[in-house]
């Protein structure tokens, strides 16, 4: 979708690993219009110990995040509905 719609001299950014095997990239889409694809893991453990107490007290607010709050035992079905994009970001809680 960023490819189809980011416009020439544009950039193209991502966090986290490609979830995919084919993309739309090469002379015609990206090098052909000047267009830069960057990118990279992002690195949640540096900054888990730091952040994660606050979400769990209440005093930081994932909601702007997270779109699906389930349970531990329910972490299957959040990949599934992450696959089937009717999530975004799924919250798992214990």
């Amino acid at each position: 979708m960023a490819v189809g719609v980011v416009r020439a001299g544009g950039v193209i950014s991502r966090v986290g690993v490609p979830q995919y095997e084919q993309a739309p990239v090469g002379f015609d889409s990206l090098f052909g219009t000047n267009v830069t694809l960057t990118g990279g893991p992002a690195p949640v453990r540096a900054y888990i110990d730091a952040l994660l107490p606050g979400v769990l007290d209440g005093t930081v607010n994932p909601g702007r995040v997270f779109d699906r709050t389930l349970s531990l035992e329910e972490t299957p079905e959040g990949y599934r509905a992450m696959d089937r994009r009717e999530a975004l970001k799924v919250m798992i809680t214990l």
